[in-house]
């Protein structure tokens, strides 16, 4: 008699039919991730599990589990800088370009180490971060010690998903053939690698944002900002009111931004990356780009310094962004 591989109690747990199935608990789905990274567990398995988690809907404590495995099994560099505010990028933009680079670079420039991370690729039609960067002649590293070395000499380094963590980049990757996201989008989302203090998400369907908040308190993550962003990027939308869930120190808060403009501008119909180097010039004046690359620097100011209100806050990045250096993008 053949016996039971030892990730078919994982699956079992979740697929046990209406009264018999439940969810992870925390320490069961950081051992089930364990295993997945460690690439103890079959093809078929795999699918298995990440389906019934997307049917069921993965919980705070699955994605905390599944999170902690994954920071286990990466190695940060000996020789780190601090890390000041992690930014995640996974959804890539279809409507409107990645503006919110722009908002993480007047940050930078402001002094803030911003680490971002993320994929590219997944979804047809999408215009990703780590194109934009390349375009704008912006650091893309190859490794942990790469955006080590980058965020000492430049505050600002990107690191794709491929090389932060295959395994969890392959599966990212499957959603072609299985149709559906998984629940390594949100875990992706919430790695803070290097332990930033800070963490801004972006996610695209409203329902995440408490699995976000109460995950990251899980993880005992500092301070947390995650909203519906445009796109499902860490970007602000300034055509529609905008709900922010924050965590400060394991308080949970949430509060909305107003929408900044009565009427809603048209989508960008020729996604020409080439733009965002003309707006930061000032070459541009799109008064949607400008707005919208304030109002997220805005929503990351106000993360960073949660006694500052709103209206401090805004105008703060508007003060920014008057004062930008206009040729560091020559």
């Amino acid at each position: 008699m053949q016996q039971e591989h030892p990730f078919a109690a994982y699956i079992r747990i979740l697929g046990k039919g209406k009264r018999g199935s439940r969810s992870l608990t925390e320490q069961e789905a950081e051992q089930a991730m364990g295993m997945i990274l460690d690439d103890e567990v079959e093809a078929c398995q795999l699918g298995a599990f990440l389906m019934l988690l997307r049917v069921k809907e993965e919980t705070p404590a699955e994605i905390a589990g599944f999170v902690r495995a994954c920071r286990q099994r990466i190695q940060a560099p000996a020789q780190l800088p601090e890390v000041m505010l992690d930014w995640s990028s996974y959804a890539g933009k279809r409507r409107q370009l990645p503006w919110f680079i722009l908002s993480a670079l007047l940050l930078v420039d402001d002094g803030i180490r911003v680490f971002m991370h993320g994929t590219e690729g997944h979804t047809p039609g999408r215009v990703y971060t780590r194109a934009c960067l390349q375009a704008l002649g912006l650091p893309v590293a190859d490794s942990l010690d790469t955006a080590a070395r980058q965020l000492c000499e430049q505050n600002f380094s990107y690191l794709p998903l491929a090389r932060l963590s295959p395994t969890l980049h392959e599966i990212i990757e499957l959603r072609p053939l299985l149709g559906l996201r998984s629940p390594v989008h949100t875990v992706a989302r919430l790695l803070n690698p290097l332990a930033a203090p800070y963490q801004i998400q972006g996610i695209f369907h409203p329902g995440y944002r408490d699995t976000h908040q109460l995950a990251a308190r899980l993880l005992e993550q500092p301070h947390l900002a995650v909203f519906k962003g445009e796109g499902g990027e860490a970007e602000r939308n300034p055509d529609t009111e905008c709900l922010v869930k924050s965590l400060h120190r394991q308080q949970l808060t949430e509060e909305t931004w107003p929408a900044l403009f009565a009427r809603r501008h048209n989508k960008d119909e020729t996604m020409e990356i080439g733009r965002l180097q003309k707006v930061w010039r000032g070459e541009d004046a799109d008064e949607y780009a400008i707005a919208s690359i304030t109002a997220t620097a805005a929503i990351a100011l106000k993360l960073l310094e949660p006694a500052i209100t709103q209206e401090q806050a805004q105008a703060r990045a508007r003060a920014l962004w008057q004062t930008r250096r206009r040729d560091r993008l020559d």
